[in-house]
């Protein structure tokens, strides 16, 4: 396995075998709440991405059965497009669903994300993706997806912070 740890705290994963990559990240913060700022999209907006990247969303419907659509944006310009398929949640456990790049269409994935409660109101988020072949998967890595990941999980530890009010 090719594996990065970019961040401390942060695990990506890519399997020489199998076109995967697999994230492994832990939050201060309870499962209920880790699993709310993936679901809820005025808390989305607030930490997905990378700093510099500003979010439209179109539809953030996340359940099972729903879909998403959200356009990144630097300074008010549109740069990327992305979409999915919502296919299964169980809540504050599991989300199952697609993720589309329109400007690389043959990069879809089918993401899961598993909520693991750990002692001391801690989580673990693992994610997996699996894409179509191989180099589907070289071209997502290459995108710069590990800046947006880092950045993205920092802002999410803020928010995380800001809202059960323990600061830092």
């Amino acid at each position: 396995m090719t594996t990065s740890s970019t961040a401390p705290e942060t695990l990506i994963e890519a399997d020489p075998d199998v076109p995967t990559v697999r994230i492994v990240r832990e939050f201060d913060a309870p499962r209920d709440l880790v699993f709310r700022a993936h679901v809820e999209p005025e808390l989305v907006r607030q930490w997905l991405g990378p700093d510099t990247v500003g979010m439209d969303i179109g539809v953030w419907d996340i359940r099972t059965g729903g879909e998403y659509r959200y356009t990144a944006t630097r300074e008010g310009v549109e740069i990327a497009h992305f979409y999915g398929a919502v296919h299964r949640v169980d809540q504050n456990e599991r989300i199952v669903q697609t993720f589309g790049f329109e400007e690389m269409p043959e990069a879809v994935s089918l993401d899961t994300m598993v909520f693991v409660e750990l002692p001391d109101g801690r989580t673990r988020l693992e994610s997996l993706s699996v894409v179509y072949d191989f180099e589907s998967r070289a071209g997502m890595l290459a995108s710069g997806m590990e800046v947006g990941i880092n950045e993205g999980y920092a802002a999410l530890d803020r928010l995380l912070a800001s809202l059960t009010g323990a600061g830092r």
